[in-house]
């Protein structure tokens, strides 16, 4: 078996709730007939007049012609009983995330079906591996994970179990191509690809509200202003529901017995008690009835003239630019740590709080710079320093950040800061993926940037940043914290002391033979 899924292959969806359909009209855009099945005759009628006025509206904004809307509606035939799908090429269910229930659904498939047609799941949770196991063919089951909503998110997770067959996986990769869709291979294991490499976009702010390094205005701010993410973890969990957020963490963890990096945390749960689920519930971490309230930003004081700069800034180099273009005089002095604004002396992070990075320089003021991966579209940048800091001091160096056009948040000092921390974690967890055999780097990235909207890929973040700093960082945020939730990747650790790009050690593992039923099977029918 190999090739997208003919199009003359009827496509059979099961259930019309929001994914369902979605799926449905996916297929049907791509010129399928799609057969839509539903327990209930009215959830199904429901969705087809739903999609009707969708359709509708996207011909009004002239997205699509009158004409295509039309055909598209008429290829969706919703049938009254599973026995209607036996002519069905390919079937993605997209019910209930119920163990049970969806065992139960696909071993009533098997008998209807011909033997040759693949059967998926949407599933977003649960086990495909456990999904299909005791049925008399699990090689055609595969995972079909689309992301809501299916027609607008461009990702695709294609998830193998342990028995699902290579040509299956392949065909269904090349199908959702087909469709338009940009898939990714990966294996069954707890939350896939995105929501297992995310976690850390949650935990870590939760961490840092939790510890009182900021509120949540300010620490979306800093990640979405300075770390160039489309939305704050805090907004984001308001958007998707925090108990789905919730549910999902919870699940991850539970699966990967125990494992600490993953662990829910009290303050979410305590919203989700006391039913604050976000937008759908008019208050979660924000009321929908006010605007939510300012970051903390630093009321700035009279600008320096002159800039003095260490000869390596590391990840604070780009900042140079945005000081000669403001028109700030800056000079270079190789007695300089970082950067010297008035007292100030400004230091980006290596993952050491101010505390502990201040008695090497007792003749100054010490401030430590948050990472900003990308210094042109920045508009805000984090530092943290001593609680006796002077005002004016901070006020010098705001003025002097804000006149190369960054407003600046002083947050609670702790390791790493902000960005910082939370993109470390982030890398740390994708590498530890890659090297479970989860998907490849290249398939995390783009699953990450797709599936997240994040601006960059883990990987695509430790070539930019340097292995040797985000080592550094896992490393002091455990030694502070002592807690296994910061332990370094193996793969990391390994990229590190080998002195090799992060990317490579996957290359390196298939070559010896190592993920022939993941890795190596997901680039060979790419």
């Amino acid at each position: 078996m190999s090739g997208a899924l003919s199009r003359a292959s009827a496509v059979a969806v099961l259930g019309a709730g929001t994914m369902g359909a979605g799926i449905a009209r996916v297929a049907a855009g791509a010129g399928h007939r799609v057969l839509l099945f539903d327990t209930v005759a009215d959830v199904i009628e429901g969705a087809l007049s739903e999609l009707r006025a969708r359709l509708g509206r996207s011909v009004e904004r002239g997205k699509i012609a009158a004409t295509e809307a039309d055909r598209i509606h008429a290829s969706i035939a919703p049938v009254e009983d599973l026995a209607d799908l036996a002519g069905a090429g390919l079937v993605v269910e997209a019910i209930v995330e119920d163990l049970g229930v969806k065992r139960d659904v696909f071993r009533r498939l098997e008998a209807i079906v011909a033997p040759d047609a693949i059967l998926a799941t949407n599933t977003s949770s649960l086990s495909v591996t456990a999904i299909a196991a005791g049925l008399d063919h699990p090689e055609r089951v595969v995972g079909m994970h689309f992301f809501n909503p299916a027609p607008v998110m461009p990702l695709v997770e294609i998830v193998s179990g342990a028995a699902t067959d290579r040509g299956v996986a392949a065909t269904v990769y090349q199908t959702a191509s087909a469709w338009g869709k940009s898939p990714v291979h990966c294996a069954s294991t707890p939350g896939f690809i995105v929501n297992r490499v995310a976690r850390p976009y949650y935990s870590e702010a939760l961490r840092l509200l939790q510890e009182g390094v900021g509120d949540e205005a300010t620490i979306d701010a800093v990640l979405s202003e300075a770390g160039g993410f489309r939305m704050g973890p805090f907004t984001l969990m308001d958007l998707v529901g925090l108990d789905v957020n919730l549910a999902v963490s919870t699940s991850v963890y539970e699966q990967t017995y125990h494992d600490a990096r993953f662990a829910p945390n009290v303050l979410q749960q305590a919203k989700v008690d006391a039913g604050h689920l976000g937008r759908k519930s008019g208050r979660g971490w924000y009321r929908s009835d006010v605007p939510p309230p300012p970051p903390a930003t630093v009321t700035p004081g009279v600008a320096v003239s002159v800039v003095r700069l260490g000869l390596d800034l590391g990840h604070a180099e780009g900042l140079v630019e945005r000081f000669e273009a403001a028109g700030l005089a800056v000079e270079r002095d190789d007695s300089v740590a970082g950067l010297e604004i008035g007292a100030a002396l400004v230091i980006p992070t290596d993952g050491r709080s101010a505390a502990e990075v201040a008695p090497e320089h007792s003749d100054k003021e010490v401030l430590v710079l948050d990472l900003v991966p990308d210094w042109q579209s920045a508009e805000r940048v984090a530092v943290t320093g001593s609680r006796n800091l002077p005002e004016d001091t901070l006020a010098t160096v705001a003025a002097t950040l804000g006149a190369a056009g960054l407003a600046v948040t002083r947050v609670a000092d702790v390791p790493a800061v902000i960005v910082m921390r939370t993109i470390a974690q982030l890398v740390s967890v994708a590498a530890d993926a890659a090297m479970a055999g989860v998907a490849s780097p290249e398939d995390i990235d783009l699953a990450m940037r797709l599936g997240t909207n994040y601006p960059a890929g883990p990987f695509e973040w430790a070539d930019q940043i340097g292995v040797d700093r985000i080592v550094a960082v896992v490393d002091r945020l455990r030694s502070f914290y002592g807690e296994e939730r910061y332990r370094c990747a193996g793969w990391l650790r390994r990229a590190w002391l080998e002195g090799v790009p992060l990317r490579s050690l996957a290359t390196e593992t298939v070559a010896h033979g190592r993920g022939e039923t993941r890795i190596e099977a997901t680039r060979d029918n790419d």
